[in-house]
C-alpha cells in the first residue's frame, strides 16, 4: 500500500530488493514492483545504499541496527522499537547513516501546511485528538497484523498521536496515561510551550464510531488537521526523497531514529502508567 509503490515511484530511487520472512510472498510483492526477492538478508544488504523498513517493530529493531552497522541509510516505521534499550542502541548504530521514521502525518502535504500555518498563528491552549479505527473489520487491511493486535492502539497510533501534537504545540514536558477498556487509552499532554493536549485512542472501535479528529484551540479559535489523502505511497514517496536529502547533505532530518527514541520513552511511560 505505502513503501513498494512510494519507492518505486521516486525517481532518484532504484528498488533492488525485497526480502519478507515469507519467501513466495516477497516474491510476488517483488514482481509487482519490478524487483527481486530476497531470501537471504544479509546478501540484500550487500547491495544497496539504503532499507525501507515495513515489518513488526521489535523485528525491525534489530535488522534495522544490523543494517545501520552495515553502512545503510534507515527509513524506519514507527515505532523504532518497543524498548527504549532496543531504540537507543539502534540510534547508536546509526550515528553515520541517514535516518527518516515515517510518522504519517508529518509527510503529508496539507498536514505540513497546516502545521505550518498553526505554529505562524500561536495562541493555541490545548488540543485533542481521537482516533477509533475498527482492526476487528473483515476488510481492515491490517487485521492481520499480529502484533497490532498484541500492542494495542498506544503502541500502534500512539506514536503517531506524539509525533503530530508535538508538530502542533511543541514537545511533550509531563503527562498522564489511564487505561479505558480493551485497548482504549487516555492521554493528557502538557506541552512546553504551556498548552495542553488530549488523546484518545483505540484499536477496537465499532465500526460506526471509526474517526480521526486532531483539533487546536485558543486565541484564534479552533483549526482542525486536514482528514489525510487516501494514498499512503504519496507522503511515503516524500520521506523517501528526504532520506536521500539526508544522506546527501549530512544533515539529521527532523523525524529522524532519535525523534523515534524520544517517542519510545514516552510510550513505554504512558505503557507503565496505564498497567
Amino acid at each position: 500500500m505505502a513503501h513498494g509503490p512510494g519507492l518505486v515511484s521516486v525517481e532518484d530511487v532504484e528498488l533492488v530488493g525485497v526480502w519478507g520472512r515469507h519467501t513466495d510472498r516477497a516474491l510476488r510483492l517483488a514482481q509487482q514492483l519490478g524487483s527481486t526477492a530476497y531470501d537471504d538478508y544479509a546478501a540484500l544488504l550487500r547491495g544497496i545504499d539504503a532499507v525501507a523498513f515495513s515489518v513488526p517493530p521489535d523485528v525491525q529493531a534489530a535488522m534495522a541496527t544490523e543494517a545501520a552497522k552495515a553502512g545503510k541509510h534507515l527509513l524506519l516505521d514507527k515505532p523504532v522499537a518497543t524498548s527504549v534499550g532496543a531504540a537507543q542502541a539502534l540510534a547508536d548504530a546509526a550515528r553515520d547513516v541517514a535516518s527518516v521514521v515515517f510518522f504519517t502525518d508529518r509527510f503529508v502535504s496539507s498536514s505540513r501546511t497546516w502545521f505550518e500555518e498553526v505554529r505562524r498563528t500561536g495562541g493555541w491552549r490545548g488540543a485533542w485528538m481521537r482516533w477509533f479505527s475498527a482492526l476487528q473489520q473483515p476488510d481492515n487491511p491490517f487485521g492481520a497484523s499480529a502484533w497490532r493486535h498484541e500492542r494495542g492502539a498506544l503502541w500502534d497510533t500512539g506514536p503517531h498521536a506524539f509525533s503530530t501534537l508535538m508538530a502542533a504545540l511543541g514537545p511533550v514536558a509531563a503527562f498522564t496515561a489511564t487505561a479505558g477498556e480493551g485497548d482504549l487509552v487516555n492521554l493528557v499532554l502538557r506541552h512546553e510551550s504551556g498548552a495542553t493536549s488530549t488523546v484518545t485512542l483505540t484499536q477496537f472501535a465499532p465500526p460506526a464510531a471509526e474517526t480521526y479528529d486532531v483539533t487546536l484551540w485558543g486565541s484564534a479559535g479552533f483549526s482542525s488537521m486536514p482528514q489525510r489523502p487516501g494514498r499512503p505511497d504519496e507522503p511515503l514517496a516524500v520521506a523517501a526523497r528526504e532520506l536521500i536529502a539526508a544522506a546527501e547533505s549530512g544533515k539529521p532530518h527532523p523525524v529522524d531514529v532519535r525523534f523515534g527514541v524520544r517517542v519510545v520513552e514516552l510510550l513505554t511511560q504512558a505503557h507503565e502508567q496505564r498497567d
